[in-house]
């Protein structure tokens, strides 16, 4: 389980204040009960018991049930463990995204360390708000120990659809892990776009960043290149230590992304973001 409190001191550690502000209202956290925008006759719960059947209300304004769904991971077979065995929330990260030129309403549910994995697992659910309210699709998007919607949250790919940012994290006192998730929603169901997995470390001498932007390139159909960069800065302290800090530098590291039509996928045109993981393995 995670807090509404614990999400915000994560996203200030992993970004400037300034952006979440300008963005506040691209993501919101209402609390369960409440009822959804334009259906004021279905609650947030009433969506959430689509993926945990069984949520009820318990103690200190949580809802509690046992473990959601069967559902995939959005990285293939092979990955993600298994939901922790009871469910705990009070609130969800909601998103609304534009999938084929229809409204969607995303939602993240972080349940925190899974029962087999020291990751967690966090399901991303897609709905269909405009009837009846319906789950098109779920899947636990969580690469490590905590998962939230991440900056920009969505990245425009075409006139009526939109890609989903999500990203995991965990840190010890010197160093910090991340896994961002690029996700797009194709025929209501979601798609990995890719996964790029940065390392930051904050020493007394120096504290070395790899931050993330991504730009939708246009005009192409049916989806737009996306342009992903890392940014892979060090800077010096002017503190006391006991060693020389290091000279300060910054270099992009740059990946685009177009779509195959034969392969229904993106492709990427470069392997530097494994590089880059292979090589911040080496800093762990």
């Amino acid at each position: 389980m995670t807090s509404v409190l614990s999400r915000l001191v994560l996203a200030c550690m992993l970004l400037p204040c300034l952006w979440m502000a300008a963005d506040a209202q691209a993501v919101s956290f209402p609390e369960l009960n409440s009822a959804v925008p334009g259906h004021q006759d279905v609650t947030y719960l009433d969506l959430a018991r689509m993926v945990f059947p069984d949520l009820a209300a318990g103690a200190n304004g949580f809802y509690d049930g046992t473990a959601p769904i069967e559902m995939r991971h959005i990285a293939g077979a092979d990955d993600g463990g298994s939901p922790p065995a009871t469910t705990s929330l009070s609130n969800a990260e909601v998103l609304a995204v534009k999938a084929a030129g229809r409204d969607r309403l995303a939602m993240l549910y972080d349940l925190g360390y899974g029962s087999d994995s020291a990751e967690g697992f966090a399901v991303l659910a897609l709905y269909d708000l405009t009837g009846k309210p319906r789950l098109l699709d779920a899947a636990n998007v969580a690469v490590d120990r905590n998962t939230s919607f991440h900056e920009p949250r969505k990245v425009s790919i075409a006139a009526g659809d939109d890609a989903i940012v999500t990203m995991s994290t965990h840190f010890n006192s010197n160093q910090g892990y991340a896994g961002t998730m690029l996700i797009m929603v194709r025929n209501d169901r979601f798609q990995l776009i890719d996964a790029i997995y940065t390392f930051d470390e904050n020493y007394c001498a120096y504290r070395r960043t790899q931050k993330l932007a991504f730009r939708s390139l246009g005009g192409h159909k049916p989806y737009a290149p996306i342009k992903i960069t890392v940014t892979d800065a060090t800077v010096p302290s002017e503190e006391s230590c006991n060693e020389a800090p290091p000279k300060a530098t910054s270099h992009d590291i740059s990946v685009t992304y177009h779509w195959d039509k034969a392969k229904s996928r993106y492709v990427k045109n470069s392997d530097a973001f494994e590089k880059l993981s292979a090589e911040n393995e080496k800093r762990f």
